[in-house]
């Protein structure tokens, strides 16, 4: 099953373009990536990169790709897609495809979705893990990341200081629930329960702000058929 986040974000389409196209800025609001570089092409070809995600301090897992965006299109909005692969034997993400999507609305927002797909490795082992836990951490990474990035074009938040909003928030919930356990324990099970429930505050991502489900049948971009299948390389 493929994945769908949409987050509405009041911005200047032009703004929210640079800041997910240009791989700096791109590299500072998105979770699952911890390095974002172009590499070289001709003009006018479709982009090739290269990505990396940090997963332990000793451990980087890369990969590659290559996209195409439509910057200019009859009905205002712009479309970006993109193949990925990454030949490391510890990556569960074997090679893939998804797209970004740009969709101006007349009451001034941006619907700012994404939807896509890609193939495990690791065989039986590898659909498993992947279906009961690594697509839906992907799924929640992407959408946290999305209100991450609309709080930074929103209220000016940069990346770095709403990372800093939830880990002090994540730390304040948990210090309460292990204060209840140790001064309250008829009240822990309620506390814990209330701390789930309890909405982050305006200035933290949360995922669940996104929608995690298509209002109507997503299809694919055009423009993702014109790019061919990558094969991943270590650089």
């Amino acid at each position: 099953m493929s994945l769908y986040i949409e987050a509405r974000i009041r911005a200047e389409l032009d703004d929210l373009w640079a800041r997910t196209q240009e791989p700096g800025s791109h590299q500072r609001w998105d979770l699952r990536f911890t390095e974002i570089d172009y590499l070289p092409c001709e003009e006018g070809e479709p982009q090739h990169f290269r990505y990396a995600t940090r997963v332990l301090p000793f451990l980087t897992i890369a990969g590659t790709g290559v996209s195409a965006g439509e910057k200019r299109r009859p009905d205002g909005t712009r479309t970006s897609a993109l193949r990925f692969a990454s030949p490391h034997p510890l990556s569960l993400l074997e090679e893939g495809s998804g797209y970004w999507r740009y969709v101006p609305t007349p009451d001034g927002d941006i619907r700012f979705l994404t939807g896509y797909d890609y193939r495990p490795r690791w065989g039986r082992f590898g659909k498993i893990a992947d279906r009961v836990a690594f697509r839906p951490l992907m799924g929640w990474a992407t959408a946290w990341s999305f209100d991450r990035l609309r709080l930074w074009l929103e209220r000016g938040i940069t990346p770095e200081r709403a990372l800093l909003h939830a880990v002090a928030e994540f730390t304040a919930r948990v210090l309460l629930v292990v204060a209840a356990i140790l001064f309250a324990p008829m009240t822990a099970l309620a506390t814990a329960a209330l701390m789930l429930m309890l909405p982050p505050l305006p200035t933290t991502p949360a995922a669940r702000r996104c929608l995690r489900t298509p209002p109507v049948r997503a299809r694919d971009p055009r423009v993702l058929a014109t790019l061919a299948a990558v094969k991943g390389q270590h650089s």
